[in-house]
């Protein structure tokens, strides 16, 4: 095999180093530390961050990507080695081959038939419409009533497959966390469901379709996972790109004041005017206008699709900061009216220490549900760019491009349900994690929640 490293790989990458390393740095600091521990020390914070986590685990699998030796055609007698053009996960792997297991076309949950009929020949050469056995699901019954006794019997094997392996992943941490104070419990019990689902996943799917299939005949369940990095990383990296512009700007107009403040208002108030989804669409077709124009920049398609990709996380991001920077310079306005901070001024502390000390550690809590507010609305605004035909290049899964198609669906009769279920249970469970994990913080963190705590 052969590695691939694509831009978006890298940034993903390095989103968890900076995880990583900014837990570490709260050894050092023990205020914060206890602040976290706060977030920790309840089940629901656990039970979250544990949710983020395996999304963000999802993510980082899927971003190992490799493409496949193929073999020399016959004849041919040559050292050079030939890879295959399709780019291969190690998520993919994981899922053994769900993503290769296509039909005609829709099919419903745990179906045997495809949705749709077709014209076919009966055993006597008539021809006749009906609907035809799908290729990849219940080939192996004998007779199609079989099928529940059969569900059920492959269900209970593969859950206990599941609790075997959450039982190898869970005993080391019980072994070096049973004694914390910490309610580690709750991770565990997530960790066992998780675990379970995603076992029952892929056995079951080697015989049914377990969220039907799609007009194109792939699975909708396999769609969904594969959504699951381009949510994380378009809500993350368009936030991130975000954040430094409006935090920054909307610090300084409120600190400063006077003629830094009428140039942050002026730039705001200009790109507020502007239609959100007009700009966003012609930046991006920009960019793509970019990509077509310069076609050796890229050796495979994926490389495309991510260079789009990435460009459009840095768009959403540049266009989308006036918000939060309009409210981070009314509380800085605000909090730069306080006694302590007319008091650093006139004992001379600099206007650095000022920002650090006093300013910023008093808008981090507007960062915080600014940050789950935008980043469940920056992966909605996907399926609205999808819609004009600017969004997430078709060849990469994405919860945009199924919900987008389920607009269709929907008005079918009978309505195929299935593509949008599949891609609202997994961004619901993802943004309603992200929302009570920051609910947590923000009590934590927000120094009026702390003063009340405090007072009573």
């Amino acid at each position: 095999m052969k590695p691939v490293l694509l831009w978006s790989d890298a940034l993903i990458f390095m989103l968890v180093i900076a995880l990583v390393i900014f837990f570490y740095k709260l050894r050092e600091d023990p205020q914060t530390r206890e602040r976290w521990g706060q977030v920790f020390s309840s089940r629901l914070g656990m039970i979250a961050f544990t949710i983020i986590i395996t999304y963000v685990g999802v993510a980082l699998l899927d971003s190992l990507h490799f493409r496949r030796a193929l073999e020399n055609p016959e004849g041919l007698q040559t050292e050079e080695v030939f890879y295959d053009n399709k780019v291969t996960s190690v998520l993919d792997v994981m899922l053994d081959g769900m993503g290769d297991r296509f039909e005609r076309t829709y099919s419903a949950p745990f179906a045997l038939k495809s949705f749709e009929k077709q014209n076919m020949k009966d055993e006597q050469g008539n021809s006749i419409r009906d609907f035809p056995q799908l290729k990849h699901a219940g080939t192996h019954l004998a007779d199609p009533s079989e099928r529940g006794a059969d569900l059920l019997a492959k269900s209970l094997v593969a859950l206990l497959w599941g609790v075997l392996i959450a039982a190898i992943v869970i005993a080391p941490q019980w072994l070096l966390l049973r004694n914390s104070y910490n309610p580690w419990h709750a991770s565990w019990g997530v960790q066992l469901v998780v675990i379970c689902f995603f076992t029952w996943l892929v056995s079951i799917s080697h015989h049914y379709h377990v969220l039907g299939t799609d007009k194109g005949g792939a699975d909708v369940a396999y769609q969904s996972i594969k959504g699951i990095r381009t949510g994380v990383l378009l809500g993350t990296l368009s936030t991130l790109v975000m954040l430094p512009i409006a935090v920054s700007l909307g610090v300084m107009a409120g600190y400063f004041k006077g003629w830094v403040d009428d140039v942050v208002q002026y730039l705001y108030t200009t790109l507020s005017s502007i239609p959100g989804i007009l700009l966003i669409a012609a930046s991006v077709l920009l960019f793509q206008v970019y990509i077509d124009l310069n076609p050796d920049f890229f050796s495979i398609g994926m490389e495309k699709a991510d260079a789009k990709f990435i460009a459009l996380c840095f768009i959403l991001g540049v266009t989308s900061w006036s918000t939060l920077c309009r409210l981070i310079r009314a509380e800085t306005l605000k909090i730069s009216q306080l006694g302590y901070v007319q008091a650093a001024h006139a004992f001379g502390v600099s206007h650095f220490r000022i920002l650090s000390r006093h300013i910023l550690p008093n808008v981090v809590h507007i960062i915080l549900i600014t940050f789950v507010l935008d980043f469940s609305a920056l992966v909605l605004a996907e399926a609205v760019l999808s819609y004009i035909g600017v969004g997430i290049d078709p060849s990469m899964g994405s919860w945009g491009n199924m919900i987008n198609g389920a607009r269709s669906e929907l008005s079918r009769e009978p309505a195929v349900w299935w593509t949008l279920t599949g891609a609202f249970f997994f961004m619901f469970i993802l943004v309603l994690a992200a929302n009570l994990f920051s609910d947590l913080v923000r009590d934590a963190f927000d120094p009026r929640t702390i003063n009340r705590r405090a007072d009573s």
